[in-house]
């Protein structure tokens, strides 16, 4: 049952750096990437859609975003929603498609996407604590009848030492994210 408890654990920390990832792929770094627009919202017919499930997106260049929705009527609502979010984007519509460029970023706003970083990174340490918290409860409520004192605890430390991975993978990641934004 332990075992069963450390796996579950482990499965999980391993969605919060998964989360992580996908958070950090939505910030842009100099570079124009489809995943920019992942956390973009356009009201479809009332109902919030994400872009890529509305068009295509292609990157033609390095500092190019190219947005081709499949019915030319929902162009003008893409457009309004690039202009609400926090990228800092100004789309260019032609009628047909829509066109991002992605100017190089200043030095305030690389320091305003390291502050970013650094939240996403702080939320997902809380989200690995948690777990951590969690798989602790569980093998507590095991002390009580199948599991030993010493027993409990020597599985709360393999938890911790888990959790330790985790934690410095974040760093990591995080590291590599803001050596990527700074870049000049």
């Amino acid at each position: 049952m332990p075992q069963t408890i450390k796996k579950n654990a482990e499965e999980r920390m391993d969605k919060a750096i998964a989360a992580l990832r996908r958070d950090l792929a939505t910030l842009r770094a100099g570079r124009a990437t489809p995943a920019m627009l992942d956390r973009i919202l356009v009201d479809y017919y009332g109902a919030p859609t994400p872009v890529n499930q509305l068009a295509t997106i292609n990157t033609p260049d390095a500092r190019t975003l190219v947005i081709q929705p499949w019915d030319k009527s929902v162009l003008g609502e893409i457009e309004k929603a690039i202009m609400k979010s926090e990228l800092g984007l100004t789309p260019a519509n032609d009628g047909s498609i829509i066109r991002l460029s992605v100017p190089p970023l200043t030095e305030e706003r690389r320091t305003d996407l390291v502050k970013q970083t650094k939240k996403f990174g702080e939320e997902a340490k809380v989200a690995i604590r948690n777990v951590r918290r969690d798989a602790n409860d569980d093998i507590k409520k095991l002390e009580k009848g199948e599991l030993s004192e010493d027993e409990s605890r020597r599985h709360q430390e393999d938890i911790q030492k888990l959790t330790d991975r985790f934690i410095a993978e974040v760093d990591r990641i995080i590291a590599a994210k803001e050596k990527e934004i700074m870049e000049v």
